[in-house]
């Protein structure tokens, strides 16, 4: 019987080659592969995570976004950058305003996929 934290090792020995190169053929390029593992980086932050929250319910400026979180707008503005660099949130200026917002609704099926993934864990 495996234990819980014991990970199951396969003990063949028979390479399915087959299943190896069609799995090769279908995977991405190790350029897409990267930019996919620099863009996962970006929600490591709990903070830029906090700010993505707050931008699914409302645009927002950074002013706003900093009372909301009682952060300054200097530390707000940095993870600003690298939301937008990340093109997940876009800036529409209005007058001296700029409001933030999720860059497209793909930024915001991949934040309900990720609650909805932490979320189904918790109830197994």
């Amino acid at each position: 019987m495996i234990q819980k934290n014991e990970i199951e090792r396969c003990n063949c020995t028979v390479i399915h080659q087959d299943v190896v190169d069609n799995v090769r053929a279908r995977m991405p390029s190790d350029e897409n592969l990267y930019d996919l593992a620099d863009l996962f980086k970006v929600f490591g932050d709990t903070t830029r995570i906090q700010i993505l929250s707050g931008l699914v319910e409302s645009e927002m400026c950074v002013c706003d976004i900093a009372v909301l979180l009682n952060m300054t707008q200097s530390a707000i503005s940095h993870q600003l950058k690298v939301l937008k660099d990340a093109r997940l949130v876009k800036g529409r200026k209005e007058g001296k305003i700029v409001y933030y917002s999720l860059d497209d609704h793909h930024v915001n099926n991949i934040f309900k996929e990720g609650f909805t993934h932490i979320n189904e864990d918790k109830h197994n």
